[in-house]
């Protein structure tokens, strides 16, 4: 990347994300940005994360006062430590989702980056992709009409990280498949559509013995309008699935109807022989996360909030909260922001 751009000095907080190496390396490979180092709560994996991309491991402390701005890959308990220790040094954040597992730390940590004036940009790179952008200015060209009904899934396999790592561990996660996925599909209606979850009526499930949390759900959800808005965000794809997951929407509206898979550009590939024999699709597309990184960075030059921020980010923790709620006592519950 060739760029006569500001350049930007970033490091990372934690590295206990699976997400962390796609980031590392865009700060690594990006002419636009100074990646200065880890600081992490376990020094083994920082170390092991700060050798593998050429920086230093640093103490919290020594890196926020050497960056502009930090990429918060810590585990969703954790978040709120890390934001508030950024927001102190007057850093710029861009946090992995969800920004918080309960709605009270979500709003501290958005009034804290409010009264601190710093950004608070959240890693949701669906509104970022291709399809998501088009289907966008079709809804606001008024292709669909009067919007009707609207239907999401997120699902993905259930993978090492959610059977063994933290993902499935309401310690580090606050949750399961809800708390993982939820945020992706909502964020997406709601960017597209400007409308905001009111209830949802939650249906959880575990069809494993690995995990301690759900990993199958579906969510019945109503918007301000009243339009009904289902998701299935369920961890329920075989081992042997083709792809890794997906993340689609289909609006249907009075007038027409815009679907939406983020992840369309993939190509089949066969192999009858090789370590990994079978059918696997290949994805061809741009790269969501580099769009979702570059406006961070844009915000962080230019001093404006970020595509998608904290506030957004509280209002789809939000939904998660209600939808456990929903599930505890068998009946609808209405979204609290």
């Amino acid at each position: 990347m060739t760029t006569d751009r500001k350049t930007v000095s970033v490091g990372l907080l934690s590295t206990a994300h699976v997400h962390t190496d796609g980031f590392a390396t865009q700060l690594r490979d990006r002419e636009d940005v100074t990646f200065v180092g880890v600081a992490d709560d376990d020094e083994e994996r920082g170390r092991e994360t700060a050798e593998r991309y050429g920086v230093e491991l640093l103490s919290t402390e020594v890196l926020l006062d050497k960056v502009e701005a930090v990429c918060v890959l810590s585990t969703n308990t954790t978040h709120g430590k890390w934001v508030r220790a950024a927001a102190a040094a007057g850093v710029d954040i861009l946090c992995e989702k969800p920004l918080a597992t309960d709605l009270a730390t979500a709003r501290e940590l958005v009034d804290v980056c409010e009264d601190a004036d710093v950004r608070l940009g959240m890693m949701m790179p669906l509104p970022f992709s291709a399809p998501a952008r088009r289907a966008k200015r079709a809804y606001q060209a008024g292709a669909l009409g009067e919007l009707q009904v609207a239907t999401g899934m997120n699902r993905a396999k259930l993978r090492n990280r959610h059977e063994t790592g933290w993902s499935a561990d309401p310690e580090h996660a606050g949750g399961g498949a809800v708390m993982d996925h939820t945020v992706h599909i909502v964020g997406l209606v709601r960017w597209i559509t400007g409308q905001e979850v009111v209830s949802v009526y939650a249906e959880l499930a575990t069809m494993h013995d690995g995990p301690e949390t759900e990993d199958v759900n579906v969510l019945s959800m109503e918007l301000d309008d009243g339009t009904p808005f289902t998701l299935d965000g369920s961890w329920d794809r075989p081992d042997n699935w083709d792809y890794w997951g997906d993340a689609t929407l289909n609006l249907v509206g009075t007038s027409g109807e815009i679907n939406v898979d983020c992840f369309d550009y993939t190509f089949r590939e066969t192999r009858d022989e090789g370590t990994t024999p079978g059918i696997n699709s290949v994805y061809y597309g741009d790269e969501p996360n580099i769009s979702l990184l570059d406006d961070f960075l844009n915000a962080v030059r230019e001093n404006r909030p970020p595509e998608i921020d904290g506030r957004d980010g509280l209002r789809e923790a939000a939904v998660c909260v209600a939808a456990y709620k929903s599930a505890e006592r068998g009946e609808p519950v209405e979204i609290e922001f």
